[in-house]
């Protein structure tokens, strides 16, 4: 089945229509810091050759997902991409309040 040049012209159509708003930057910033922690996980895995989730990761994911939301509910009010980044955000958010507490934890010397 190959494809013909008509199949795709709804494609191209939509890419001469593209239009950057505010809101867009937003969501591409949200998707660019979402996906950079995955580079900055897999850059400390290798320096110290074992899988570690740096403090840096659990940033990235609480403001990218943060963004995203902002983008799925006041950009566009597309409930699919807020129901996908909800959980995301909601897991990050608690993962950076565990690490932060036992990295005070680890300085105070409280064990609990």
């Amino acid at each position: 089945m190959l494809l013909q040049p008509h199949d795709l012209q709804h494609v191209i159509d939509a890419l001469q229509r593209f239009e950057v708003t505010p809101w867009k930057m937003v969501g591409f910033l949200g998707s660019i810091m979402f996906t950079s922690r995955w580079f900055v996980q897999l850059y400390y895995t290798r320096k110290l050759k074992r899988v570690v989730m740096p403090l840096a990761f659990w940033w990235l994911s609480v403001c990218g997902s943060v963004l995203l939301l902002a983008y799925f509910i006041v950009g566009k009010n597309d409930s699919v991409g807020i129901l996908s980044n909800f959980f995301p955000a909601f897991v990050s958010i608690y993962n950076l309040i565990v690490h932060m507490r036992h990295h005070k934890d680890s300085v105070t010397g409280d064990a609990t």
